[in-house]
């Protein structure tokens, strides 16, 4: 019954209130594991569609489509790297076979110019290896430096260089020689006595005029 006229309304019937509010739905907590979890699943959907987006701008259907032709230009890239490494390898493997090959004939070189020189002051022979054992000289020394080294050489090892070995010095004491054969420096032979027993003694007194000669 509505009451248009403003009059009041009938007694007895209740008075009007507001409807009800709705209340609140209670808050819930989240452990910190919950948080990482839904973190993380919010961190892969964006990279999911990232993904998507970005195989859908290069021209792949899926986003599997466009990994499984990543994967295959990173295979070709490193078998193209390996084979370079291969090349390069092979490379230095040749510059290092050249570079002994040089130091070997210049070691040859060298030996073979000492050699030389020293020929030259007039070694030869088991002498020349002697000699050329004996000579220091630095490896890069120059000619002029290995000459002099070598005249150096030939002063203190004549021998080495055509000389006579030297003699023995007349002034050093000398053994003197061995009676009756025996070594030199060794004890004299014994000598074998000669005559009889007590001649020595009738001869004594006979020189002293004791004694008559027989």
């Amino acid at each position: 019954m509505f009451y248009n006229d403003g009059g009041d309304p009938p007694a007895g019937d209740p008075a009007p209130t507001d409807p009800p509010k709705p209340t609140p739905p209670a808050q819930r907590t989240f452990t910190q594991a919950e948080v990482e979890a839904l973190a993380a699943k919010e961190k892969a959907q964006g990279k999911r569609s990232a993904a998507k987006e970005f195989a859908e701008k290069h021209g792949f259907t899926t986003i599997e489509d466009a990994e499984t032709f990543i994967a295959a230009a990173r295979q070709s890239q490193e078998a193209a790297l390996s084979e370079q490494e291969k090349r390069e390898r092979a490379l230095a493997d040749r510059e290092a076979r050249a570079d002994a090959r040089e130091k070997a004939a210049a070691d040859r070189e060298r030996v073979a110019n000492r050699r030389s020189i020293l020929v030259g002051l007039g070694s030869t022979g088991e002498d020349l290896e002697d000699a050329a054992a004996l000579l220091r000289v630095a490896d890069d020394a120059d000619d002029s430096t290995i000459n002099a080294a070598a005249e150096a050489l030939k002063a203190r090892r004549p021998e080495l260089f055509g000389a006579a070995r030297p003699a023995a010095d007349p002034t050093a004491p000398q053994l003197p020689p061995a009676p009756g054969g025996a070594p030199a420096g060794g004890p004299p032979a014994r000598q074998t006595p000669t005559g009889k027993p007590g001649d020595r003694g009738r001869e004594m007194a006979r020189l002293r005029g004791h004694k008559p000669a027989a």
